[in-house]
């Protein structure tokens, strides 16, 4: 294997260069968490269901099999793989197995795809108290890391009181056996964790803080949302080589609960994206001449004036955000107010609004809420259905193809908050659509005919969650720069 964050021969897991990867093969398998919301229908538990999207299968557009988890309540979230396109120089390394982290169990699943990937099984189960032996627990985002192993951030401390915490816990991707802690014991750990993008072309990890599990997992108080002992509002900077803790970059107000990190595909660009959930902000932050990081505001969606709500203005919560696989193109959802859009981001620091759609959302015509001020639509957004079934909630995780050309969408955000904002989309279960999306010019358009609705699964209705390819995607996968670049 080459050196830790080099690649050489290209003919291990996933693909040599993100352009590479725009041409690789039609998705026609999606693996797509799914949380039972219902307590007393948990005795099952959450699972991870395989989804059938070959438009020549007779059960296209049909869950064809559930992995369930042996626990009932773990809030199975994020997923990662065991290797991904930062081992492309490793032939002797396959992407076979998948990485389940849970919210609220702290337990983690590992999901073997070897058998059969229509079918896979659980092969390995670590307990929360190989995480808390750590000091650490939540566990959100995983990552395959070019040294054989895998990494997840974690937002607790892995006491009872649940403080929030930022830090790495660290699993070999071969055996599978816990080996502790990421973090250098000379550096200390980040006030919160959450998500993470590292890059060690430029002896850089940055990560991102949600807030303190013990406020963020009973729902959202609007009354917690400036609190800086509860909630996050920076960017951590951290050193891939030394692994210790660097910068930290405050966000400001603006910046609160700064959630999905969007490193540029290309390892030699220095920059990347970060989507701000509470007030929808999108900051760019980059390299600068000195080497130190620097973050600057570069997207920012109007609140709504309203009646009827909670607030007297409804903020659109962005909750994910992606990048096409030739950094050209950025997309992001806003959860409150419904909608999903699509910018150029060929110039990083002056995004251009190119494409959008809504997709539900708290604003929509004949509801509760009536818009009294808005300076972006002059008129709230209809109800949405596809193939007559009725989109409860709104636009939550996303999905891009490799091509770039079909990006797909589900509903739930998190249970607690799901409860809490769209009681409605948890009563008929969440869906999964399809976007078309406009390579050239730029713009989205609802597929009509694709749909796969969680509503009318067998122990009733689910909420589905993040999306996963089995051959990798824009959000799983890392690529490293060649040795004789550095």
């Amino acid at each position: 294997m080459a050196p830790a964050g080099k690649a050489c021969c290209h003919g291990g897991p996933g693909f040599p260069s993100p352009i590479a990867a725009m041409k690789g093969p039609r998705e026609k398998l999606l693996y797509i968490p799914c949380i039972q919301p219902d307590p007393e229908g948990r005795r099952k538990g959450d699972y991870l269901a395989t989804v059938d999207i070959d438009e020549d299968s007779p059960t296209y557009c049909q869950v064809i099999h559930r992995t369930y988890m042996t626990h009932p309540g773990d809030e199975v979230h994020h997923s990662g793989w065991n290797v991904c396109s930062s081992c492309n120089d490793d032939e002797g390394k396959t992407r076979d197995k998948m990485i389940l982290p849970c919210l609220l169990s702290d337990r983690v699943y590992i999901v073997d795809m070897s058998k059969n990937p229509k079918a896979p099984e659980i092969c390995k189960v670590i307990e929360p108290s190989e995480m808390h032996a750590w000091g650490m627990s939540t566990p959100h985002t995983s990552h395959c890391l070019p040294t054989g192993e895998i990494m997840l951030s974690t937002m607790g401390d892995g006491t009872p009181n649940e403080d929030g915490k930022g830090d790495f816990f660290l699993i070999d991707a071969h055996t599978l056996e816990v080996k502790g802690r990421w973090r250098s014991e000379k550096s200390k750990p980040a006030k919160f964790g959450y998500d993470f993008w590292y890059q060690p072309y430029f002896d850089v990890l940055v990560s991102s803080e949600w807030g303190s599990p013990r406020i963020f997992k009973t729902g959202f108080n609007p009354k917690d949302a400036y609190d800086q002992s509860v909630y996050g509002r920076s960017l951590n900077i951290w050193s891939w080589k030394r692994r210790e803790l660097l910068q930290t970059i405050d966000l400001g107000e603006d910046g609160v609960a700064p959630l999905e990190i969007r490193f540029a595909h290309d390892p030699k660009k220095d920059y990347g994206f970060v989507g701000c959930a509470l007030n929808a902000v999108v900051y760019q932050f980059f390299r600068k001449d000195d080497g130190t990081w620097d973050a600057r505001q570069v997207i920012k969606i109007p609140k709504k004036k309203v009646e009827g709500w909670v607030l007297p203005e409804m903020a659109g919560m962005m909750t994910d955000i992606i990048m096409s696989l030739d950094d050209r193109y950025l997309y992001f959802s806003n959860w409150l107010h419904g909608d999903v859009r699509q910018y150029d981001v060929t110039d990083p620091a002056h995004p251009k609004l190119v494409g959008q759609v809504f997709l539900g959302g708290s604003i929509l015509s004949g509801g509760p809420v009536k818009v009294v001020s808005d300076t972006e639509l002059k008129e709230q957004p209809k109800p949405v259905s596809v193939m007559g079934r009725r989109l409860h909630g709104a636009p939550q995780m996303l999905q891009l193809s490799l091509d770039g050309q079909r990006l797909y969408v589900t509903s739930s955000l998190f249970s607690p908050w799901d409860k809490q904002f769209y009681p409605e989309m948890v009563q008929h279960g969440s869906t999964l659509i399809r976007l078309d999306v406009d390579t050239v010019n730029g713009g989205l358009k609802l597929d009509e005919k694709f749909l796969v609705d969680f509503g009318k699964e067998p122990d009733g209705p689910m909420l589905a969650h993040e999306i996963r390819y089995p051959g990798g995607d824009c959000t799983s996968d890392i690529w490293l720069a060649e040795p004789s670049d550095n």
